[in-house]
């Protein structure tokens, strides 16, 4: 999910550093029990609130429901490490500046979690820090829509879903929604016409009645809404025309997993374990946040391990070849690759530190020298494939402020400075 749709990061935030709001060294739910004022509850909201997200983004599974999303009992494939000491020392120009940062310090800048590199499959770099190791499952956010982006397009390559069907021939509940009038690939592409506010700081906005209604977040005392994420997307009202530009709301992902289901008789989960998950032979499940209906959030509630996280993006930086099989077809990963409109795109608010990108099958898509694309979530989640530099980055963070706006100008740059240093450049 997105907080707010901005052309210009938010003033500089006066927050603790990355070293000072450390969940380890702040003592966050560590004791027998934790002292009260070290307790991160749901009930509350401190899960949400910083410094506690530091803890809360990896520790999800004990503040809130959700869904298995099974490994099988197939083996691991493989990850090599041929570590890489010197990227700590590779610097880069972050965006709007003249000095230089290290990599290294871009780190702490970024309020990394976690974060990998991989290189021709191998992992030539990998970090834990604050309470994230290996084992450790973090929040993935809005990663979690490129996930099942991925999944709805492996699904319409195979006939399964046709993306040129009305959302509402599939989906009859949503008629006289937001949704009417709408296709499969509006939805997928996000060109959707639907009064829908991403604005967290208006607690009067959609998104915070789209999370409610899921139980995403504590609903407050007398709370009447609709009390499931299906029930709420039946709420909404249409604003502008369909296809007429990308607006990046999470309501769309929300319909995408409906789609999913009705494709296939199942959850999102279940198919994305069966069809993706098991076959590239991961280390461990993953698992997704749910409402009290059991139905997943499609938008934003995927969780797992790093490697886990890399191990996807290496699926796709190899044309969906991996663990010795063919896991998504060809033909899906070039979609992605080649994304879609850039003059839609720029519709969405976000170019100030993304001009010249698209949004495809709910990929973000550079366009760059390197063809270059990735999933993006808030606070700091990404998985940024570079076909050129055979590389695949992934990352889990917890920034203080939501929007990829604010951490953009020191990690794009930064991805791109690894990207050319592996090719020797």
């Amino acid at each position: 999910m997105e907080i707010k749709a901005a052309a210009t990061p938010d003033p500089a935030p006066a927050f603790p550093s990355a070293a000072d709001s450390d969940p380890v060294k702040l003592g966050w739910m560590q004791g027998d029990p934790p002292p009260p004022d070290k307790l991160v509850r749901f009930a509350d909201m401190t899960l949400y609130r910083f410094p506690q997200i530091r803890w809360s983004f990896a520790n999800f599974r004990q503040l809130t429901p959700t869904s298995n999303i099974a490994r099988g009992d197939g083996p691991v494939s493989v990850l090599p490490k041929a570590e890489r000491k010197e990227i700590d020392a590779l610097t880069f120009t972050p965006m709007a500046r003249t000095d230089s940062m290290t990599w290294e310090q871009s780190l702490a800048a970024n309020y990394t979690d976690a974060i990998l590199i991989l290189h021709k499959g191998q992992i030539v770099y990998e970090r834990y820090l604050g309470v994230m190791k290996p084992s450790q499952h973090h929040m993935a956010m809005s990663v979690t829509k490129s996930i099942f982006g991925t999944l709805a397009a492996m699904l319409v390559d195979e006939g399964k879903l046709d993306e040129r069907a009305l959302v509402t021939s599939l989906i009859p509940e949503l008629k006289k929604t937001a949704y009417e009038g709408a296709t499969v690939r509006h939805v997928m592409d996000m060109t959707i016409g639907v009064q829908y506010s991403e604005n967290y700081a208006d607690t009067h906005s959609e998104i915070w009645a789209h999370v409610l209604a899921g139980g995403v977040m504590p609903r407050p005392a007398g709370y009447s809404g609709p009390d499931s994420f299906y029930g709420f997307l039946q709420t909404l009202k249409k604003e502008g025309e369909h296809g007429n530009g990308f607006y990046y709301k999470t309501v769309n992902s929300d319909v995408l997993g409906w789609l999913i289901r009705r494709a296939t008789g199942r959850g999102v989960g279940a198919v994305l374990s069966e069809r993706v998950w098991r076959r590239m032979g991961p280390e461990h499940d993953a698992y997704i946040l749910s409402d009290s209906t059991g139905t997943e959030f499609a938008g934003g509630g995927f969780n797992c391990t790093l490697r886990d996280l890399a191990r996807f993006g290496e699926v796709l930086r190899l044309d969906g070849f991996y663990n010795g099989q063919q896991i998504i077809s060809r033909a899906v990963v070039a979609d992605i690759r080649k994304g879609a409109s850039k003059s839609d795109y720029e519709t969405c608010g976000l170019t100030a530190t993304t001009p010249g990108w698209s949004y495809r099958n709910m990929w973000w898509v550079t366009h760059n020298e390197h063809g270059a694309y990735s999933a993006r979530g808030i606070h700091g989640q990404a998985i940024y494939i570079d076909p050129m530099a055979q590389m695949v980055i992934a990352r889990f963070g917890s920034h203080p402020l939501a929007g990829n706006f604010n951490f953009d100008p020191t990690s794009l740059p930064a991805f791109h400075a690894v990207a050319r240093h592996l090719m020797g450049e």
